[in-house]
């Protein structure tokens, strides 16, 4: 793995500061040095596993939307042949089942919308 200018020039900094103030400061330098070092890694690993997990991770479970689509696919058809039935022989006024029906249109919509927020 190669390293990136920022380090090298870190390291450059640590070691011409070394000979600018002698051996006595030698310990708290390379300190100081091995502390951004410690912060350059945890941030690319965090970075690493950040991309990671945005590659892995899928935006919706696939499976439970699915799922959920085809039992109100199949709710919506019943209900709405039962009560077409039901009102076709009821004696009620015509405009009644297209309300049914635009409920059930409506019902949907707002599950298709919903899913997509």
């Amino acid at each position: 793995m190669a390293r990136s200018s920022s380090s090298d020039d870190e390291l450059r900094a640590a070691v011409a500061a070394r000979r600018d103030l002698g051996p006595e400061y030698e310990d708290s330098l390379v300190e100081g040095f091995l502390d951004k070092m410690d912060q350059e890694i945890d941030r690319r690993v965090d970075d690493r596993i950040a991309a990671r997990s945005r590659k892995e991770a899928p935006a919706v479970r696939p499976a439970v939307e699915a799922g959920q689509r085809l039992a109100l696919a199949i709710v919506s058809v019943v209900l709405g042949v039962v009560s077409t039935v039901a009102l076709a022989f009821a004696d009620t006024h015509a405009f009644v089942i297209p309300l049914v029906w635009a409920g059930i249109i409506s019902v949907n919509v707002a599950f298709t919308l919903g899913r997509r927020r």
